[in-house]
């Protein structure tokens, strides 16, 4: 995937990106999109999931549509990430899911464009959105030729990371740091009293983003196109000795002590906890974490995005996805007014604004030459260079495969799974 997109900078843009809290969906919908006398009713619920309540880039969003059109409502409602893709998926199968959403790209999720659009859950777009597209997503957002989404912002898979504690604490981690380098100060760290890592194990998306963010480099960074090749049977994750490595290098963190004490059955709360309490320097999510945090802290904790280390001899990459964005219900008794919603999310000035907001880099900007905000500066020269590959899961047949993953990871660190199993469960996962 290629993210040089400044040739749509002309015509829009948009964001969005989270972790974990919250809960609870509105209903919406109707049998057909209009109502008996042929006018739409001008209040509209939009659902996303958020990594915390400080998380402001969607009602951002919202407030500044009722704000240009006066008359108009919409209900926001946060859902957590770990209950978020279940409480979509089952509420847009009963009919009563929201009118906009926050949605995953591609297949690879179960609150996707691919699972909903194939059931016919979602709204077909105004074609004209297409030209908001990021070179080669594409397919992420699109199903027989027909527009489902349009994504929020571009964003990396990252190492949300406390450079500064990690320095006091005599430990440094920077793009250009192996995995070798990594373990090699785990030890000292962890007989402190602290982890160089949070983990949190019993989210099966938390260990799931770090095996991600390691195949970036030891899968997708020799081989760009794995995912095409899985799907015409010409690898297994089984037979491919990327995916062993990157298994292999969360087995060796964990017995290097990278890790806080009961990661494999920790929640998200032990990385916020561990994180303001100064015991841990570094966990896996989205970039635009950084942001929700250093406002959280009110400016007395800065911190930085880092992709995961490679493996020594292997060359690092980041992994950027523009995967978040939003679709509309089919359903929905508005359909003009959500149009002209997703419409405006993707504007130029608000898909800035919405970017800021969150933390994240704006759809419509060259990446190598936008503006990047701080906590991107210490890889300003990888994404400049294009060393970055898309997030794999992306384009992914079904959710199952990374929920494999996820919970596999989980199962090597308690030793109740071998990589051989883990990787089994995801062929089969694939083919299912």
């Amino acid at each position: 995937m290629t993210f040089s997109i400044a040739r749509h900078r002309r015509r829009a843009a948009a964001v969005a990106l989270p972790l974990a809290t919250g809960l609870l969906l509105a209903a919406c919908g109707g049998e057909d999109g209009s109502t008996a006398n042929g006018e739409e009713p001008q209040t509209i619920t939009l659902s996303y999931a958020s990594a915390n309540t400080g998380e402001k880039a969607y009602e951002t969003l919202a407030q500044d549509y009722m704000k240009a059109h006066p008359g108009v409502t919409i209900k926001t409602n946060r859902i957590a990430l770990n209950a978020y893709n279940q409480t979509l998926t089952t509420q847009m199968q009963a009919g009563n899911g929201p009118d906009v959403m926050y949605i995953n790209a591609g297949t690879g999720q179960a609150g996707s464009v691919g699972q909903l659009g194939k059931a016919g859950l979602l709204m077909d777009l105004d074609s004209s959105l297409k030209s908001v597209l990021p070179e080669g997503t594409e397919e992420l957002y699109s199903l027989d030729g027909k527009l489902l989404g349009v994504p929020s912002a571009v964003t990396i898979s990252a190492i949300v990371y406390n450079d500064d504690l990690a320095k006091q604490n005599g430990v440094t981690v920077t793009p250009s740091s192996t995995l070798q380098d990594v373990l090699s100060q785990c030890g000292k760290v962890k007989a402190a009293g602290k982890s160089i890592f949070g983990l949190a194990g019993s989210v099966p998306q938390n260990p799931g983003i770090m095996a991600m963010e390691i195949a970036s480099s030891t899968v997708y960074g020799p081989n760009p196109t794995w995912n095409q090749d899985r799907a015409a049977g010409k690898t297994t994750f089984a037979q491919t000795q990327g995916w062993r490595d990157a298994l292999q290098a969360v087995i060796d963190l964990n017995k290097s002590g990278c890790f806080q004490n009961g990661a494999a059955g920790a929640g998200f709360d032990a990385l916020t906890n561990g994180a303001s309490q100064g015991k841990l320097f570094g966990f896996f999510a989205p970039s635009g974490a950084t942001k929700d945090i250093m406002d959280a802290a009110q400016g007395h904790v800065k911190l930085i995005a880092l992709p995961f280390p490679a493996p020594q001899g292997t060359q690092t990459y980041a992994a950027l996805t523009a995967n978040i964005g939003l679709a509309g219900n089919a359903k929905t008794k508005s359909p003009k007014l959500v149009q002209d919603f997703i419409k405006f999310s993707v504007s130029p000035d608000e898909a800035k604004k919405f970017a800021d907001a969150q933390g994240s880099i704006p759809v419509g900007s060259d990446i190598a030459t936008s503006d990047l905000l701080p906590q991107y500066q210490p890889i300003a020269d990888m994404l400049k260079n294009k060393q970055y590959r898309p997030f794999g899961i992306d384009t992914w047949p079904n959710g199952q495969v990374y929920d494999a993953l996820g919970s596999g990871a989980t199962g090597l660190l308690t030793g109740q799974k071998t990589i051989d199993d883990v990787l089994k469960a995801m062929d089969a996962a694939w083919s299912s």
